[in-house]
Order: structure tokens, then C-alpha cells, then sequence
């Protein structure tokens, strides 16, 4: 094997570890918000505070984070259910 031919392989077998880390995308975050309460537009806008100040931040939210709210409806003994089922959701997709 000539110098030439060594140095391009070496170069070509270096690089390739570097491009496939190029063109992975960026890895999305779940924030999972349960609430013991009823949606209601009060509830709502402080959820959608929480979106603007974590977006503030450099988190938008379906891109780079995803948050996804449950709502108990008032009854907190829901909570623990809604945070099963919420973690099964996680688990199977």
C-alpha cells in the first residue's frame, strides 16, 4: 500500500464515526405535569406559563421537550393512577 493510499483510508475510517454523530437529531425530553384539579382556563394559562418560561430557556416545547398534563378532576386519589398510566404510555411507544 502506498503513503497516499494509507493516509485516505486512515482519513476516510476517522471521519465517518464523526459524521454519523453529525446527523443524529436532538433527543426530546417528557415532563409529565399531574394536576389534582379540573382543567380550567386559570389551570390552564399557569401550564402555559411553565411552557413560555421553559421555552425562555431554550426548550420548545414538541421540539426539544414534551409536556404532557394530566388532570385529576379534583379527586387526588387519581394521581397515582394517572401517573401509571402515564408511565405504561412511556414504556409501550
Amino acid at each position: 500500500m502506498r503513503r497516499r493510499e494509507f493516509i485516505a483510508q486512515l482519513g476516510s475510517t476517522t471521519m465517518w464515526p464523526l459524521a454519523a454523530r453529525a446527523q443524529q437529531a436532538e433527543r426530546t425530553r417528557r415532563i409529565a405535569v399531574l394536576l389534582g384539579w379540573s382543567e380550567t382556563p386559570i389551570y390552564r394559562s399557569s401550564i402555559d406559563a411553565f411552557a413560555q418560561e421553559l421555552a425562555r430557556l431554550g426548550w420548545e416545547d414538541g421540539r426539544s421537550v414534551q409536556i404532557d398534563v394530566r388532570w385529576a378532576n379534583g379527586d387526588v386519589d387519581r394521581i397515582p393512577t394517572l401517573a401509571a398510566s402515564y408511565s405504561q404510555t412511556l414504556t409501550a411507544g
